[in-house]
């Protein structure tokens, strides 16, 4: 048990939560992370559905990376990407029919997302089941907690509301305040992502030294 929790393996899971992680540092998956996050819950199941996604399949790959011609392994990985996607997609679409048409084509687009590739080839081919694990939640969960905090910014001064429910009470409108119609355009997704980034590389900036 203490092997399965060793200093190195504690290492992989949290660094993508914070120094290196996949939107922060790496600056991946980027598209579906201004396209989703106009309202909170959308970003949060996206979010959970690419770590899921890239848990699983880390896991998967790890297990027949010896097995894998290494000429086609990039087709091997997206194919069982694109069945674990279907899988979810199928998911959403009967317990969560709104947020599935909300995401839209973007659940399939996680097929495509450089996160995933990107740890399906730099990790889980190089590593064993239980490590490539704790890599596709950490990578998924540093993933998906950003997506949290720009659509919780974007659906709270854009309509007033969290996971729909009213935050600004109706005082703040009898005096004046007016919601920021900006917040639901995907520019301005870009600008909270950027400055989430560099708020996360000013405080981390000595630590990286």
């Amino acid at each position: 048990m203490s092997k399965l929790f060793s200093k190195e393996n504690r290492q992989v899971f949290a660094a993508p939560l914070n120094l290196d992680n996949p939107i922060l540092i790496q600056v991946l998956g980027i598209c579906s992370a201004l396209a989703v996050t106009a309202q909170l819950e959308p970003a949060i199941v996206m979010g959970l559905s690419v770590t899921v996604i890239t848990a699983f399949s880390n896991v998967i790959i790890s297990l027949i990376r010896k097995t894998i011609p290494n000429r086609i392994r990039i087709i091997i990985q997206l194919v069982v990407v694109a069945a674990l996607v279907t899988i979810v997609s199928m998911i959403l679409t009967a317990f969560a029919y709104d947020v599935s048409v909300q995401l839209s084509v973007y659940v399939g687009l996680i097929i495509t997302n450089c996160i995933l590739m990107g740890r399906l080839e730099a990790f889980a081919m190089m590593n064993g089941p239980w490590e490539s694990f704790l890599d596709g939640i950490g990578n998924g969960l540093g993933y998906a907690y950003i997506l949290v905090i720009v659509g919780a910014v974007r659906e709270l001064l854009g309509s007033g509301t969290l996971l729909g429910f009213t935050i600004i009470p109706e005082g703040a409108y009898a005096a004046g305040y007016v919601n920021n119609g900006m917040m639901t355009m995907p520019a301005m997704a870009l600008i909270i992502l950027g400055c989430v980034i560099w708020v996360h590389r000013s405080i981390n900036k000595e630590e990286k030294k």
